[in-house]
């Protein structure tokens, strides 16, 4: 909960190549947004991601550090949607994670 990195980790086998993926997180709270980002990972040159240049059919294993201590989450129910995309006007969906993070203690 306190933690300045949290750990995390993906397992995933993409169904086409990875030369542009661009990352769309989204969190809501009591039914409200409460977090937008987007972040473009592939760009198909320069790339500093693992992810970047990972084939069609081929198991894609990436563990990563996220910054926990940046926000202070108050207690209750995150539905959290991440989607990627091979496209920057986000209409070739590549993955789409719908998970519930419980935060069961306040962090003040």
């Amino acid at each position: 909960m306190n933690k300045p990195v949290w750990k995390a980790a993906l397992t995933w086998i993409p169904r086409s190549d990875i030369h542009f993926l661009k990352i769309v997180f989204n969190v809501w709270y009591d039914g409200a947004k409460a977090l937008l980002w987007k972040e473009l990972l592939c760009s198909g040159a320069d790339d500093e991601y693992s992810v970047c240049g990972t084939l069609k059919g081929e198991t894609l294993v990436s563990a990563f550090d996220i910054k926990g201590s940046r926000i202070k989450f108050p207690k209750g129910n995150y539905s959290i949607v991440v989607q990627g995309f091979s496209d920057d006007s986000e209409n070739n969906m590549l993955m789409c994670l719908n998970f519930t993070m419980i935060v069961k203690q306040d962090a003040f």
